[in-house]
């Protein structure tokens, strides 16, 4: 015999806008939008100034910003898109997932400079030119101080929630800027250490070490944007404390799935079995106070049923 709970709609917890997006969107546009003028202005600077003092540290580094730009002006296009198509209602979820994607893209496009930077720097640390090195420090010096103006910017904000990764978009802008700032700091010390101790091949090997870092910063970036787009459990945390609270009376957790929708925001759809089955709005109960979960649908079984 069927149970009547069989045939009950499942509660959904459904947000009628779709609008999962990051509780700081608009600040984190603002400020993305701010960045990539400062870096504009400063792209120039460097690529012009490492040109006339044939500086390769100073030029890899404005090739980098150069990436900056295109990766930060996706960034900043992102909150745009997705805030214009939140409530768009041909999209089931929103559109809280694009900073994921445009992330992981960014990840891509940071690991290609940082091999372009590294095989250009090898050329050059085999066939080192001279430095004019009283221009290129003044420039190094700029630019460290600029990137470390732009990181400020762009400082994510501590997570609330289950969600420890928080604004994936905003910290793939972050980290482009935190490699770009230490590839500054390289230059700005390989062009003291040629100034002091004549050593040419300072320069070249500073871009070289800078290349190495930023592969490895696009390197954990992919990882954490990709987890996010292939819908990796995002808090073992939250997944034991849902199964706590559920099988409290000895309730069976048959399947249970969460993933992420958007910055802060976290779906779930559960299956539970029960010997004397309450109804969804009560095991939904249950869950009140566990933060980040904005979508939920429970499914409701008596205890042998398939």
């Amino acid at each position: 015999m069927t149970s009547p709970l069989a045939t009950t709609p499942p509660l959904d917890t459904y947000r009628g806008d779709r609008a999962y997006l990051g509780a700081d969107h608009e600040r984190n546009e603002r400020r993305t939008w701010l960045v990539v003028a400062i870096c504009l202005v400063t792209m120039a600077v460097q690529v012009g100034g490492g040109i006339w003092v044939h500086s390769m540290a100073l030029i890899a580094n404005g090739l980098h910003l150069a990436a900056h730009i295109v990766v930060l002006g996706a960034a900043a296009g992102a909150y745009g898109i997705s805030r214009t198509y939140a409530r768009d209602p041909r999209l089931a979820f929103g559109t809280g997932k694009l900073g994921y994607l445009v992330g992981f893209a960014n990840g891509v496009i940071l690991a290609i400079t940082g091999a372009l930077i590294g095989i250009e720097s090898l050329q050059r640390l085999l066939k080192p030119e001279a430095v004019a090195y009283s221009g290129a420090l003044e420039l190094a010096a700029f630019a460290l101080a600029v990137n470390l103006v732009c990181v400020w910017l762009l400082r994510p904000r501590a997570p609330a929630g289950p969600d420890a990764d928080g604004d994936l978009n905003l910290s793939a802008a972050h980290l482009h800027l935190s490699a770009d700032a230490v590839v500054s700091a390289l230059a700005l010390l390989s062009l003291l250490a040629g100034k002091i101790w004549h050593l040419s091949w300072a320069d070249p090997l500073a871009a070289v070490v800078g290349a190495v870092l930023v592969c490895h910063f696009a390197w954990r970036l992919l990882l954490r944007t990709g987890a996010a787009l292939l819908d990796a459990i995002p808090s073992q945390d939250l997944m034991r404390a849902i199964r706590h609270r559920l099988e409290a009376d000895g309730t069976e957790v048959i399947d249970l799935h969460v993933w992420r929708l958007g910055p802060g925001h976290l779906a779930a759809i559960i299956v539970l079995g029960a010997t004397t089955p309450e109804a969804p709005t009560a095991y939904r109960k249950r869950l009140e106070g566990l933060g980040g979960l904005s979508h939920i649908t429970i499914e409701v079984r008596r205890a042998g049923e398939t």
